[in-house]
């Protein structure tokens, strides 16, 4: 967990789960974050993705178009992180 929680960053969590559907979602995050940062979110789970399914950082960088920093950097959540990509890909994994 991160480690320096703040009363905003924790207010931000609390906001996040409040939305309820992807149009809800897609609203909040239009309003709080650059295209740029919605695009650099969304990379990076998509590059955790592909290394969850065992590709390697080549194919990642192929198929997301993650820089080999980005790819490492995921790997090494992915691998000693707080486990909350892998949380996320098996949730997802559930509903998709």
């Amino acid at each position: 967990m991160y480690k320096r929680n703040t009363e905003a960053v924790e207010r931000l969590y609390k906001a996040m789960l409040t939305l309820k559907n992807n149009e809800e979602c897609a609203l909040f995050f239009e309003d709080i974050c650059t295209i740029q940062e919605l695009e650099t979110f969304a990379q990076r789970l998509e590059v955790a993705e592909n290394l969850a399914k065992g590709k390697s950082y080549q194919e990642v960088n192929r198929i997301t178009g993650g820089s080999t920093a980005t790819i490492s950097r995921v790997g090494k959540c992915i691998n000693y992180g707080a486990g909350g990509y892998k949380m996320v890909i098996d949730r997802l994994s559930e509903v998709e």
